[in-house]
């Protein structure tokens, strides 16, 4: 079963701090997505910065969300 998210942090660079219930902390880099239109009004830093945990992922207020399995097996 893929770890489900439990905090999520913006860094620089549009990059985000995860904590997975596992204990694991992992970076995910959001920008590869910005080629699709729902991630790409992102850009707007302050729009990025109010990412939120949702279920077992993340989401962004726009309704852009990360699979969880994507955002696990993804994140460095």
């Amino acid at each position: 079963m893929t770890p489900k998210a439990i905090d999520v942090k913006t860094l620089k660079n549009y990059e985000l701090e995860i904590k997975f219930n596992n204990g694991e902390i992992k970076i995910f880099d959001v920008k590869p997505y910005f080629k699709f239109a729902v991630f790409n009004e992102l850009k707007e830093k302050e729009k990025f910065e109010k990412v939120k945990i949702a279920g077992l992922s993340i989401e962004w207020e726009n309704g852009a969300d990360i699979c969880p399995d994507e955002l696990y097996n993804n994140s460095i």
